[in-house]
C-alpha cells in the first residue's frame, strides 16, 4: 500500500511532504504533488506534515479518491 495525494492539495500545494520523505518519493507535478507509489514505504512521515490533510493511505480512499492513485501511477509511468 502507498499514501496518496487527494484533491486539497491542488489549492494549496503547500510541498512540506517533500522535505520531510526519507525516501524522495514525492515530485511537484503541474497541478498537484504526487507519491510514486512503487516507492513509498508507508512511513506516514508526509501525512502528519500536510497543512490540508491532502493525503491518505491508498486502502483508505473513498471512490471518488481513487482517480488520484491513477493520477499518480501516470505521473510516475514516463520516469
Amino acid at each position: 500500500m502507498a499514501f496518496v495525494i487527494t484533491s486539497p492539495c491542488q489549492e494549496e500545494k503547500a510541498g512540506e511532504c517533500v522535505e520531510v520523505c526519507p525516501v524522495e518519493c514525492i515530485e511537484e507535478g503541474k497541478d498537484q504533488f504526487y507519491i510514486d507509489p512503487d516507492i513509498c514505504i508507508d512511513c506516514g512521515a508526509c501525512v502528519a506534515v500536510c497543512p490540508v490533510d491532502a493525503i491518505v493511505e491508498e486502502f483508505d480512499m473513498t471512490p471518488d479518491q481513487e482517480v488520484y492513485l491513477k493520477k499518480a501511477e501516470e505521473f510516475f509511468a514516463n520516469r
